[in-house]
């Protein structure tokens, strides 16, 4: 897939590193274990055979004979060792890679947190975004529970924390994506076999995270990532050819964010209703003239990271009608869905103030013929847990206390 048709709403100050020479290459999977890393030394190996110059900057081969024997014929760029809280730790050395300037570098586990004190960037994928700056080409590995907007419903399918997340712009970027597909019980008979894991930790594993039911959801996450890439890539192609006008039904999702905190899980939320309508996702928040920042905490600091990690427009208005204000934004943008936090008010202050702002964007939106999405805040956010008006039908009011 083309890298230059995606990730344009991501922040410029971070969407501009990226529009490098360097080509980007990614081996996407469903979990540890698919041969994610095998693939990307193939391939390394071939494209050294045809002459290519061809250098490991960081596999990781968890003692797998096989993926060793690929790594024979391969140069590999010398690590850096870092001493961290009394242990010894080997990095991918960047300024190393940057002086050797391969024609192509293999890098794996994007998604990677560096060791403190390690380089320069905490995590792989910006030392990866500085090598392809400088014009080397990139071949690289990521599972599908690291996208930063796939992350949290990972979490909730498998029970899993996923602690190292990658933005979803940086991997939209990739000029091409490959899915390395094994099939559930491949996968499990491998683990069995002490292929992935050491002995020791198999029957934990396939206990938990590498249950049947987890895996076949990873694989279908994968799968869908990787299909709705490819059909962004066929409407790109379309739009060229066609008339605009023809494209006006495109879906325009806003989430209206505040200060308060859990406004990041309705964000991601948001950006997975978008991606499955490859709609707009723009994050809105509305700033009163008598707004009060408390010292010490600043929640929306975090939405909004979030907001450019999943690749929305985050957009900050003026105005002491929230309600209104982020109506007025509606229209203008021409946005056919909205998603809020719910109210946490009791029924008694929502009677006694006039009503929260949930209830008077609802009042606009059935006006304004908008859907209304309704979310809690409090729980993490479920595709069954979510309340859904929809204002466009008159349908009733929703209980968002």
């Amino acid at each position: 897939m083309s890298g230059d048709l995606i990730g344009s709403t991501a922040d410029d100050d971070l969407t501009g590193v990226v529009e490098a020479a360097g080509h980007f290459r990614i081996y996407l999977g469903a979990a540890a274990g698919v041969g994610k890393t095998f693939a990307m030394l193939n391939e390394g190996n071939r494209r050294h055979g045809r002459g290519t110059d061809v250098v490991i900057g960081f596999v990781e081969t968890h003692g797998r004979p096989h993926t060793i024997e690929l790594t024979t014929d391969l140069e590999a760029v010398p690590l850096v060792t870092t001493v961290y809280r009394g242990t010894t730790f080997e990095e991918m050395n960047l300024d190393a890679v940057l002086e050797r300037h391969p024609e192509v570098v293999l890098i794996d586990e994007l998604a990677h947190t560096n060791i403190p004190g390690s380089g320069r960037h905490a995590k792989r994928w910006e030392d990866v975004l500085e090598i392809l700056e400088a014009g080397i080409d990139v071949i690289t590995t990521v599972n599908i529970q690291h996208l930063e907007s796939i992350a949290d419903a990972v979490e909730r399918m498998t029970g899993t924390q996923v602690r190292e997340r990658v933005p979803d712009w940086v991997v939209r970027k990739a000029d091409q994506i490959e899915l390395v597909d094994s099939s559930p019980e491949q996968l499990r008979r491998r683990m069995l076999h002490g292929n992935i894991y050491p002995k020791e930790k198999v029957p934990q594993a396939l206990a938990n995270f590498f249950r049947s039911d987890n895996l076949i959801g990873l694989r279908e996450l994968a799968l869908r990532f990787l299909a709705d890439e490819t059909e962004e890539e066929l409407l790109e192609h379309l739009r060229r050819r066609q008339d605009q006008t023809l494209w006006e039904t495109t879906e325009r999702i806003m989430v209206g964010v505040t200060n308060a905190a859990g406004f990041d899980l309705i964000v991601r939320r948001a950006a997975r209703m978008s991606a499955r309508s490859k709609g707009e996702l723009h994050v809105v928040h509305v700033v009163r003239g008598d707004a009060v920042v408390r010292s010490g905490e600043n929640p929306i600091e975090t939405t909004r990271r979030v907001a450019i990690d999943v690749g929305a427009h985050w957009v900050e208005l003026q105005g002491d009608d929230v309600a209104a204000t982020l109506m007025d934004f509606a229209r203008r943008t021409q946005i056919t869905q909205i998603v809020l936090g719910a109210s946490r008010r009791s029924r008694w202050r929502e009677i006694w103030s006039g009503g929260s702002i949930v209830w008077k964007v609802q009042r606009l939106a059935a006006a304004e013929s908008v859907d209304l999405h309704i979310i809690a805040r409090i729980a993490l956010p479920t595709d069954l847990g979510s309340t859904t008006t929809r204002a466009a039908r008159g349908d009733r009011e929703a209980p968002v206390d």
